[in-house]
């Protein structure tokens, strides 16, 4: 697939070390990185427990090594900090309760431009891009009104992570949005697959919601480090 070089949302890449010296000799690496393009690197989560260990040095390390390489090539980069979210026991969680109106769906790619505008990190040409591949080629969930129109959903993305859960403004505080995440996270365990995902800092309202459903936030921040991101915004 060929991917533009001012296309951010599809040119994304993560590799998983445990050692922040790997890390920098795949970025030293001739060839390895579109360099030239606008893309992103995922990376940098300290976690513990069953999940395993990554040394705080990774962690500091991965936005550090970025910039550090970037700069030797005049290029720029943008970090955004994370949490981690990530649900043990799909068992554990509340039955959810919905409306008799309300029936449980999917969406369709005749949905791509709702989702498009909805969506906080959209509304652009190559975002619409993404999220039809995303609606093509993996799962997701939503509720449907009494007409079948999707009042609230949740994506997954090429990673396997719940992305873009939404509720439209006049569905909000009806519990749709923990239905979703419910169910959705029911189905990925029923198919031996983690329900996890990533939330920003700033959303309070959904890491209480996780919080309340018992995912388990990892220590530590994971990276979204974007490179060129002059030239990714060009493409918005």
């Amino acid at each position: 697939m060929q991917v533009l070089v001012d296309d951010c949302y599809r040119s994304m890449q993560a590799a998983f070390y445990r050692d922040v010296g790997a890390y920098r000799a795949l970025l030293e690496t001739p060839g390895c990185l579109p360099w030239d393009s606008a893309f992103y690197i995922i990376g940098g989560l300290e976690t513990g427990g069953s999940w395993g260990t990554l040394g705080g040095s990774l962690q500091d390390g991965v936005p550090t090594v970025s910039q550090d390489l970037a700069g030797t090539k005049g290029i720029e980069v943008a970090v955004s900090n994370v949490y981690f979210y990530v649900h043990p026991d799909r068992n554990s969680m509340p039955e959810p309760r919905l409306d008799p109106d309300v029936r449980v769906g999917s969406l369709s790619p005749a949905h791509v431009d709702l989702l498009n505008e909805t969506w906080p990190y959209g509304n652009n040409d190559r975002s619409r891009q993404y999220l039809a591949e995303v609606l093509r080629l993996f799962p997701n969930l939503c509720l449907q009104d009494k007409a079948g129109q999707p009042i609230s959903w949740a994506l997954t993305n090429h990673f396997g992570m719940g992305t873009h859960g939404y509720t439209l403004p006049s569905h909000r505080r009806r519990g749709y949005m923990q239905a979703v995440m419910i169910l959705s996270a029911r189905r990925a365990q029923a198919h031996g697959y983690p329900s996890f995902g990533f939330t920003v800092t700033g959303n309070l309202p959904m890491q209480r919601l996780q919080d309340k459903l018992g995912f388990q936030r990892l220590p530590g921040f994971c990276h979204y480090v974007l490179h060129n991101p002059s030239l990714g915004s060009a493409g918005i």
